[in-house]
């Protein structure tokens, strides 16, 4: 495992490389919008992957709580980490993308509003799992999680359902997108999707190696203080 990390993260540099290349120099330049529409190729991969990680977190925290599997609560810590990171990307790309477009920097619109209430959670998650020391602090932020996790489909969907200032989704909706944009698009959400995996996987051990020496620590503590009493 030590070996093949390197050679992905090497492989995801050059993914990455090659992605922005195709995202400032080959994608076409939007008519109406210009130059500045080419942040849609970081903003909407970033809501993409965000949008995943919520959901393994989900997934790990329902498993979690049925099966109280230590390895599901550090997978769920790890997926909502690196998804509040993607989240954030998504709110200050958005501003930067709008501003020139739309004319405002934010509008309260539900897409945008639900959005940041679906980071708002996250954050709350993760300041739960950092601040709290009871013994019952993974299940509460498992259930935290769950009720995160909801707010991802609405977020999607809210589109759909909601007069926004956002154009119809491109992919599944009533919108439209030059092919040669599609192409640049999946190839940016590959290479950061793989950025993502490589994140996880980097903090994952990192947490469970942490989680080995406090238990160390505790045992080791707990044996003292036995011997002690004798």
């Amino acid at each position: 495992m030590n070996r093949v990390f390197p050679i992905l993260g090497v492989l995801t540099a050059i993914l990455l490389s090659y992605a922005l290349y195709q995202a400032l120099e080959v994608a076409p330049t939007e008519q109406t919008m210009g130059d500045v529409q080419r942040i849609f190729y970081y903003n909407v991969h970033s809501a993409w992957t965000a949008f995943i990680l919520f959901t393994v977190n989900f997934v790990a925290s329902l498993t979690y709580l049925i099966r109280r599997k230590p390895t599901a609560d550090i997978i769920a810590l790890v997926s909502a980490e690196v998804g509040v990171v993607f989240c954030t990307i998504v709110l200050v790309t958005g501003p930067i993308w709008a501003r020139p477009v739309w004319g405002i920097w934010w509008t309260w619109d539900m897409r945008l509003t639900s959005t940041l209430v679906l980071w708002l959670i996250y954050v709350s998650y993760l300041f739960l799992r950092r601040f709290s020391s009871t013994g019952e602090t993974p299940v509460l932020a498992a259930t935290l999680a769950i009720f995160g996790a909801l707010c991802v489909p609405f977020v999607y969907f809210s589109i759909w359902f909601f007069r926004t200032q956002h154009p119809q989704p491109v992919i599944g909706g009533g919108g439209s997108i030059d092919p040669r944009m599609l192409h640049v698009l999946l190839i940016n959400w590959l290479a950061f999707s793989c950025f993502a995996v490589l994140i996880c996987w980097s903090r994952y051990r990192l947490e469970k190696m942490q989680r080995e020496v406090e238990q160390a620590h505790a045992l080791q503590s707990l044996s003292q203080s036995s011997r002690s009493l004798r």
